[in-house]
């Protein structure tokens, strides 16, 4: 008798070569899962989700650009005098550089910082000090002198960076006028100048329509390098939106056109191994830090390209529901029987509104796969910028 499975979802980090521009990534992929598993001793699954990072991507893909090629872009689109940059995130790798190249295609920079925190969380004051200050951050707008009298001198928790300072030195050593104000509303960049890019990421629709409709000339940090400049790197769709810093002069861009790659991985591991895989490309994932506060996802999506059998929400029971309530008087066996055979009648369609799906996870599964992806390959010299994952969509009756 063939014992009962005990392990649920696996998620394994995948060691690989260091990619470079130009390699067939579709093939080293592969070639690396498929060794990982013959040294590990683990097979290849119908339903197993392989995640390829959006950095090695883009890499392959030799999709980066220069600042120079940042300022030439900006300079077309806003003029080359004064700009207003609104809502930027606080970031040493995602924003700093993309600054630098904006910066070197204006004579002024107005950096326009949200209070208490950026976006995704990054704090430049804490809430505490905003209230004790009597200032209402819906409302009012600080300027660097009123900011500096009220809350001196503020570094990141994690990072030791004075961020104010840090944007500040970096538009003046690009050769442009810096002036740094807070303020939480749009319009607030009016009063200094009407070529405004704006820098949000998730509310960035939302900011640019308002700002349109009061006239300003507003472009989004999507619509900075959404084509090649000098024969550049680019994104048609999220343009600058999810760089990271490649050198201190170059970035690299989100990748592009990578369903062709997904499914050109699924199709090789179906070749190779008769099992239908799915595949994403994942970026940052969407998690907050209890500690920090911070949000994570400096990336416009999670997921850029998926692979069709990751649509959707996920379709579950919650079992700890089930044996609280409908089968609150069943025990052992029996209550385990009864619980698997609720989970075997569950319609396929979506559980929305029922009560025993209550408390799962709300979110589409590339979110939730993709931040999986996101936390088992880190960001640092793990050296595994490709996931396997095993027994993702399976439940309490698979291998019972």
């Amino acid at each position: 008798m063939k014992a009962e499975r005990r392990v649920g979802t696996v998620s394994r980090g995948i060691r690989c070569p260091i990619f470079r521009e130009g390699d067939n990534l579709a093939e080293q992929v592969v070639e690396s899962v498929l060794e990982a598993a013959e040294s590990d001793g683990f097979e290849i699954l119908d339903r197993d989700v392989i995640g390829i990072t959006e950095s090695v991507v883009a890499r392959c893909q030799g999709n980066y650009a220069s600042v120079n090629d940042i300022a030439e872009d900006v300079k077309n689109k806003l003029g080359g005098e004064t700009i207003g940059i609104v809502w930027p995130i606080l970031s040493r790798n995602r924003f700093s550089i993309c600054l630098k190249g904006m910066a070197m295609g204006a004579k002024k920079v107005v950096v326009m910082l949200s209070y208490p925190s950026d976006e995704v969380g990054n704090a430049l004051l804490t809430i505490d000090q905003v209230v004790d200050a009597g200032i209402n951050p819906y409302s009012d707008v600080l300027d660097e002198k009123k900011y500096r009298e009220l809350f001196g001198v503020n570094k990141h928790q994690f990072t030791g960076v004075d961020y104010v300072e840090f944007y500040s030195e970096i538009i003046r050593e690009a050769g442009a006028e810096a002036e740094i104000i807070f303020s939480n509303k749009p319009e607030t960049i009016l009063e200094y100048t009407n070529n405004v890019i704006n820098c949000d990421i998730h509310t960035r629709f939302r900011t640019r329509n308002k700002l349109k409709a009061l006239g300003a000339n507003v472009y989004g940090m999507d619509e900075i390098l959404n084509a090649p400049v000098n024969g550049s790197g680019f994104n048609e769709e999220y343009g600058l939106l999810g760089t990271n810093k490649s050198t201190d002069d170059s970035v690299k861009l989100f990748p592009r056109d990578c369903q062709p790659f997904v499914d050109e991985v699924q199709s090789i591991i179906k070749e190779k191994t008769g099992k239908l895989v799915e595949v994403l490309v994942y970026g940052d994932g969407a998690f907050k830090d209890p500690v920090g506060k911070i949000w994570e996802l400096a990336d416009p999506v999670v997921s850029p390209a998926y692979t069709k059998g990751l649509d959707g929400t996920p379709n579950e029971l919650k079992l700890k529901y089930l044996a609280d309530n409908e089968y609150s008087d069943l025990t052992g066996d029996e209550l385990k029987e009864a619980i698997k055979q609720a989970i075997s009648d569950k319609p396929e369609e979506s559980l929305v509104g029922n009560m025993a799906s209550e408390g799962t996870t709300p979110r589409r599964l590339t979110d939730l796969i993709g931040s999986l992806c996101d936390l088992t390959s880190g960001s640092g010299d793990k050296g595994t910028p490709v996931i396997h994952i095993q027994g993702y969509f399976d439940n309490y009756t698979t291998g019972m």
